[in-house]
């Protein structure tokens, strides 16, 4: 039995019909009732049984034809594999990620792989809502995740750099309001919130940096929001207190427009991560790609220096 042989069995049950099959295999019907009966007859086995109106596989037959599809799959997975090794990558890459970490930093990464690599073709759709990543076609996600989130078992995932959401307010509020000494004092200033539900209440879970115990602020304001963009701006603009990732506001941190509000503690818990759909083979683009934003992110380009 050879590859041509799992082809022959594989179009036969797909199409229901020997003349079907022959069409798909680029066959005439008798060279493929003849290859499928020396078949049978070198195994010893009724394959299929077949009326004038359809051809259905037996039990050994259905057994021969679910093999047959992973064998074959494995063989186009070796010859990709192959030919990555051999030639310069080439092909597709389709990607999502956030807006925001999308837009400032994955899409001048994206870019620079290119251009090294000018064969390969990415396509980076931005979303807010993390898709299915091996229905919808992806080849990967860079996403903001939570290892405690649910599904990691359909996926791969590989940390590309820690994220830290800090709490920083504009210095004319804080001049105007004070800047909180402790944890408790937060209670008392206007916090922005973005709102991912319609609860009535907030509150951030935030962690002691140094030692990293865990402590939950219950924060109240006059502003919330579904945009982390628009409670960014009326930060800015000296409304309140946010918390919020560090790759975000790395400009407003490094020019003084925002500065660290109680400096010890951070939110913790959503490192940028790159997600992929579990798949037998990844294709060397796709790993290339995957190594590259590794070592990219992985010096946090957006942190503030320490003083």
């Amino acid at each position: 039995m050879n590859r041509s042989d799992l082809q022959l069995v594989l179009a036969i049950r797909n199409t229901g019909s020997m003349v079907l099959a022959a069409q798909q295999l680029g066959l005439s019907p008798p060279v493929v009732t003849k290859r499928l009966a020396l078949l049978e007859a070198s195994l010893g086995l009724k394959l299929f049984f077949r009326t004038t109106r359809q051809v259905n596989p037996s039990a050994e037959g259905d057994v021969l034809c679910e093999r047959a599809a992973v064998l074959l799959r494995q063989f186009e997975e070796l010859e990709e594999t192959l030919r990555d090794s051999a030639h310069e990558p080439s092909g597709p890459i389709r990607i999502t990620s956030t807006f925001g970490f999308g837009r400032i930093w994955l899409g001048p990464a994206l870019a620079a792989f290119q251009e090294l690599y000018p064969a390969v073709r990415i396509d980076c759709h931005l979303t807010e809502t993390l898709p299915d990543l091996g229905a919808q076609g992806y080849d990967a996600a860079v996403w903001l995740w939570s290892p405690k989130a649910t599904r990691l078992s359909q996926w791969t995932a590989r940390t590309l750099a820690q994220n830290q959401r800090v709490l920083v307010a504009a210095p004319a509020y804080l001049a105007r309001k004070s800047t909180p000494k402790i944890l408790d004092e937060l209670s008392l200033h206007d916090c922005l919130v973005v709102r991912e539900s319609d609860a009535p209440s907030h509150h951030w879970h935030l962690n002691k940096v140094q030692d990293t115990h865990s402590f939950l602020a219950n924060v109240s304001g006059g502003l919330s929001s579904n945009s982390g963009e628009l409670v960014r701006d009326w930060c800015l603009a000296g409304r309140g207190i946010m918390l919020r990732s560090t790759w975000d506001i790395a400009p407003q941190l490094a020019s003084g427009a925002l500065v660290r509000v109680l400096p010890d503690y951070a939110m913790l818990e959503a490192d940028i991560q790159w997600l992929a759909p579990f798949r037998a083979h990844t294709p060397q683009r796709v790993k290339l790609l995957r190594d590259f934003l590794e070592q990219s992110f992985k010096s946090q380009p957006w942190a503030i220096p320490k003083d």
